[in-house]
């Protein structure tokens, strides 16, 4: 067996330690890691699954010497942990790394020149002493005693964690949920981590699990596999997954032999009420239960809706009256479209108007609220997204706001306080972007509205469905519950722009046209040709940086949105993000508030990433970064709301120069750069495409291969997802 501290030109096999210099890399998934270490036999490069580390930790791996052919001798680890700081040099890095708010590197540097190597045991036991160090006074000194201190309770858990793959953000989730008993727990039953903690999953579970020791077959690891399985198939929009594809996928994902173990673990999680079982058109469907009872319950209230008289407050509306008051004293003349969906939306319990930009949804709305206001009718306008209500109050004049606000969302609780108990006070509740519903929103809804009141839908139904789980605006559709109005012509100030006109060449199944517009004319739509994905991306950096700004007077910030199908790839939003942050706010050591890769600085642009109910930040909304510490905490402005991060919630936050197409979902934007390559190819579909042309106001821009865009205008044929809501409602409709 070798020494702790083998040399570098040391035997193959054995164990390497040293201090933490710099992570240099660490995979998305946290699977793969490079480290630099300061070993005793010199600096050395370790390389596997390494946990996270901070400058100044010790690691100690397992493994061997191998030779690499770019980077010579590497010490590849098949295990690791990690352990304290004890030289003066490692603690300074330590503190330095941002370890205990408010101490940066120059503050820990005279802090270990004062203490050298009894420098924790000073912070342990005497804090008080800090007061002689330059630099820190008594306010200085409360908040660092009050930092660590707050870490003693916890120190030993996270060695624990951390030691076993765990970042520090994951184990600070993972010690507020569990406290002391984390230890306990997780020795247990590891899966609990993707279970009961947000951002962990089953993969890291999965590692956690076999590092202890535990059997690929321990029906623990069987029944959290199977969940892991029914999340994904809700992550792609289904509501359910048919059960013998759950345990054939779950059987693949596992490598479990037999189909008997994986049965008895699926019977174990129904039993612990983990998964149901349903079987609404004959087939045997798992479900989440959460899922299970929004569809039956969105199913039973839209039968009940659908069999309603319709709005209560205007039974004898004389409709045609109403449209010559409109024309006269709202100028507001419709079309004969307008017209029908207009008198649906009066006289149906549940209305669907739908159709692509330009054909007068908005105009449709601004009608029915003037005529609402006009006969004394309640109302309320709402969509899925602040930044759609935000829109929809724009257009129309009333009032509007998100879906979560109106319902009263209570985060501390986890529930709307409007529903059948407590419903709104409205005669008529329009929803705008209705194809952003998913089933459990969806529910929500339907159980809030008062008897007698009605529902409007507003939507396009050839953009991208929801986000969550379910396809409610197609199924309503589907049901035969909705008295549907699909708006198809275009006007004619929509008409003149090619935005408009290529987006529904695109919906028709029509390659647009991509030849650049006659010199002097002016386009709103353009398509820049490049083959190489590294020569269209630095084309979509000067496109943000500085061609838009200087033609049309955009700020590349706050104006200019890049949208990319996928996150991989140098087109993709990791490499974009990457690219344009170097371009538009490269990085100031000064203000550095991050670990590695996921780095933010001061102005970057941000999104967030999870509805935030608390602080009224949602889903795909954007902001600034305007404030970080070296402890982790960033502090963003969202529209002239700040709203502060510390460290274990920053995966709530990514880079947003440039997003994905499903997160712009709801938005607008005054101009849309779009990379267009075949590079995603298993994400070049109609609806996508569609969807990010739509999000502009003022201009799109697609950069890439003609062929790519005939990909995806071709392929009509979107992932499919799995959902009964549409054959649950059509069982309800037809039952006595």
């Amino acid at each position: 067996m070798t020494s702790l501290f083998d040399p570098p030109s040391g035997p193959d096999e054995g164990t390497l330690a040293g201090t933490v210099a710099r992570e240099v890399y660490r995979s998305p998934d946290g699977g793969f890691s490079v480290v630099r270490l300061d070993t005793e036999a010199g600096e050395a490069t370790v390389t596997g699954p390494l946990p996270p580390v901070q400058e100044g930790e010790t690691l100690e791996a397992e493994g061997e010497w191998v030779h690499d052919p770019r980077h010579g001798r590497q010490f590849k680890a098949r295990s690791a942990r990690v352990k304290a700081p004890t030289s003066a040099d490692a603690v300074a890095r330590f503190l330095a790394s941002g370890a205990v708010e408010g101490v940066g590197p120059a503050l820990a540097e005279r802090i270990v020149n004062a203490f050298g190597d009894e420098t924790l045991a000073v912070l342990s036991q005497h804090p008080e002493r800090l007061l002689e160090v330059q630099g820190i006074g008594k306010k200085k000194l409360r908040a660092i005693a009050e930092s660590w201190e707050a870490q003693r309770a916890t120190r030993e858990v996270m060695l624990y964690l951390r030691g076993h793959g765990l970042g520090p953000a994951l184990a600070d989730k993972v010690y507020q949920r569990f406290g002391a008993d984390a230890v306990r727990v997780l020795d247990e039953d590891p899966y609990v981590l993707a279970r009961e903690i947000e951002g962990a999953g089953f993969l890291t579970a999965d590692r956690l699990a076999r590092a202890l020791g535990f059997a690929p077959d321990d029906p623990r690891r069987l029944r959290a596999g199977l969940l892991h399985v029914a999340h994904q198939a809700l992550a792609q929009g289904s509501t359910a997954v048919p059960a013998e594809q759950l345990l054939e996928q779950a059987a693949a994902a596992l490598h479990a032999e037999g189909p008997g173990a994986l049965e008895e673990a699926l019977h174990e999680a129904r039993a612990a009420g983990h998964l149901e079982l349903d079987a609404p058109e004959g087939e045997p469907l798992v479900y989440l239960p959460g899922v299970l009872r929004a569809e039956r319950g969105a199913a039973r209230l839209t039968a009940a809706l659908a069999r309603a008289p319709g709005l209560r407050r205007l039974p004898a509306l004389d409709v045609e009256a109403e449209l010559a008051w409109l024309a006269e004293r709202e100028g507001l003349a419709l079309s004969p479209g307008q017209r029908e969906a207009l008198r649906a939306a009066l006289s149906a319990p549940l209305a669907v108007v739908t159709g692509g930009p330009g054909v007068g949804k908005t105009t449709v709305v601004r009608s029915l609220v003037a005529l609402l206001r006009r006969h004394g009718a309640s109302f309320a306008l709402a969509a899925p997204t602040g930044r759609a209500a935000k829109r929809l109050e724009e257009a129309t004049g009333a009032e509007a706001s998100t879906v979560h606000r109106l319902l009263e969302w209570d985060p501390h609780g986890g529930g709307f306080a409007r529903d059948a108990s407590a419903p709104l006070d409205v005669d008529l509740l329009v929803v705008d972007e209705a194809s952003m519903l998913d089933v459990r929103l969806y529910h929500a809804v339907v159980r809030a509205l008062p008897p007698g009141a009605s529902l409007v839908l507003i939507g396009d139904r050839d953009q991208l469905p929801s986000v969550g789980p379910g396809n409610v605006l197609a199924d309503l559709m589907a049901s035969g519950a909705a008295r549907v109005v699909e708006l198809r012509e275009v006007f004619r100030q929509a008409a003149s722009s090619r935005i408009v006109l290529s987006a529904h060449e695109i919906n028709r199944g029509r390659v647009p046209d991509l030849s650049a517009p006659e010199p002097g004319v002016a386009s709103d739509f353009f398509f820049v040709p490049r083959e190489d994905p590294q020569a269209a991306q630095e084309v979509i950096v000067r496109l943000v940086k500085e061609r838009i700004p200087a033609r049309y007077g955009l700020d590349p910030f706050l104006d200019v949105q890049v949208l990319a199908p996928m996150h991989k790839g140098v087109c993709g939003t990791e490499g974009l993000n990457a690219a344009l942050k170097r371009a538009l706010n490269p990085p100031d050591p000064r203000e550095e508030a991050s670990e590695g890769r996921a780095r933010l600085d001061v102005g970057d642009k941000v999104m967030q990433l999870r509805n935030d109910y608390e602080n009224e930040v949602f889903n795909g909304d954007v902001g600034r970064v305007v404030h970080t510490e070296p402890g982790g905490l960033v502090v963003v402005d969202f529209e002239g709301r700040e709203v502060s991060y510390a460290r274990s919630e920053r995966s709530r936050l990514a880079l947003a120069y440039c997003a994905t197409v499903h997160k712009a979902q709801g938005s607008e934007y005054p101009a849309v750069v779009v990379p267009v390559l075949t590079e995603h190819f298993v994400m070049l579909e109609r609806n996508l495409l569609y969807t990010a042309m739509t999000r502009a106001r003022r201009l799109v821009v697609l950069v890439g291969q003609r062929r790519a865009v005939e990909l995806a205008v071709g392929n009509d044929r979107p992932r499919q997802r799995l959902s009964a809501l549409a054959a649950r409602v059509r069982a309800a409709l037809s039952a006595p």
